[in-house]
């Protein structure tokens, strides 16, 4: 028999507000130059709050990292007229998960 463990997520709704609104100013203020560092700092957040069977998540994705992808896909989706921008989505989620693991 398998045990089960406890999965939960301990962020409040402060710091949900806090870390999107922060997400939002600095995309606002920068034209979007730097979503990708806002994007890093709430997936952080996430991370930090999220238990799984018991263990914690870490995130280890990195602005600059998330950056050079960021620029590509802007570039694809603007030649192809925004066509790209449907696989958005899923490469977006393909990054986050590959940086998204179990704390030590």
């Amino acid at each position: 028999m398998l045990l089960q463990r406890e999965s939960k997520f301990e962020g409040s709704v402060l710091g949900f507000i806090g870390y999107g609104l922060i997400l939002v100013i600095i995309t606002i203020c920068t034209f979007g130059i730097a979503y990708p560092w806002g994007e890093v700092m709430f997936r952080r957040w996430i991370c930090r709050n999220t238990i799984i069977d018991g263990q914690r998540l870490t995130f280890d994705g990195t602005g600059l990292q998330l950056f050079g992808s960021y620029i590509k896909w802007w570039f694809f989706t603007l030649i192809t007229l925004g066509i790209y921008g449907f696989w958005l989505f899923n490469k977006m989620t393909a990054w986050r998960v590959k940086h998204t693991h179990f704390a030590e």
